[in-house]
């Protein structure tokens, strides 16, 4: 199944939920949150949409840090014996054709991040690796766009520099039908490949992931979990490269779909 999120005319001003079929989209009658949907007879093409929300709406945004091997290494930075955990603000938020706002106060040294992007379906506390599953309500694709200069240099630490508005795309869809254990994952700027990799390369899997963060506080029902970045972030190239104005950022992963923003200044 694919949940999606969308804005159309005439109908809920906040949103309406759909099921998406080859370019179809079905609207249906409730979040997929509270229960299954049902089909209300309302149909539109993909193509005809213009407004694309992040695919739930979310209580937190967790994410991840160094959970790519290869990651770890182009940042100087030990493999970690646990997750390493971060929030990131969840006005940060954002949706697929939505524009990535470079902010007036850290413009130049924005750097994208392809995630592989878990839903939590319902509240979760304490739950055993072999159940995780049980909680999930599917996958989507996410963009943790980062301001390397708060990050590194400023603030030495990640909350600014995660958290600026429109810091957090996520979408189209929620596939709810993945391994997420072995999925190819890609960001591409301007049509150019910067990350390539595979799912399988993390430090801690999607499982391991969700069970830990269970044991350190309730996820409830609409969390979205980040997972980590492979290498190929802007930042630790030989040649750095940083968003700039005009850029189109795409995050592909194997089977959920294609996350689209173009970049703007504020």
């Amino acid at each position: 199944m694919k949940y999606l999120r969308v804005k159309i005319d005439g109908l809920d001003p906040a949103g309406s939920y759909g099921i998406l079929e080859g370019e179809v989209i079905h609207i249906v009658d409730r979040s997929p949150l509270e229960g299954t949907p049902e089909k209300t007879g309302i149909k539109v093409h993909m193509a005809d949409v213009k407004t694309f929300l992040p695919p739930v709406e979310s209580p937190v945004i967790i994410a991840l840090g160094l959970n790519y091997k290869e990651h770890a290494r182009e940042s100087r930075m030990d493999i970690p014996p646990a997750p390493v955990i971060f929030l990131k603000a969840i006005t940060s938020l954002t949706g697929h054709l939505q524009n990535i706002i470079l902010p007036a106060e850290a413009p130049d040294f924005v750097d994208y991040e392809a995630e592989l992007t878990v839903v939590i379906g319902q509240r979760a506390k304490n739950i055993p690796e072999e159940k995780a599953h049980n909680y999930i309500l599917g996958y989507t694709c996410g963009n943790d766009v980062s301001a390397r200069d708060c990050q590194l240099k400023l603030d030495k630490q990640w909350a600014r520099a995660k958290s600026f508005d429109t810091f957090a795309p996520v979408g189209p869809c929620i596939v709810t039908d993945v391994n997420p254990d072995n999925l190819r994952i890609q960001s591409r700027v301007n049509g150019i490949i910067m990350q390539d990799a595979n799912t399988s390369d993390m430090v801690f899997n999607v499982a391991k992931i969700v069970s830990y963060l269970s044991r350190q506080m309730t996820l409830l029902p609409g969390t979205l979990i980040m997972t980590g970045t492979p290498s190929g972030v802007g930042f630790a190239r030989k040649e750095p490269v940083f968003l700039r104005e005009g850029d189109t950022v795409k995050i592909d992963i194997e089977g959920i779909g294609v996350l689209e923003n173009t970049v703007c200044r504020e």
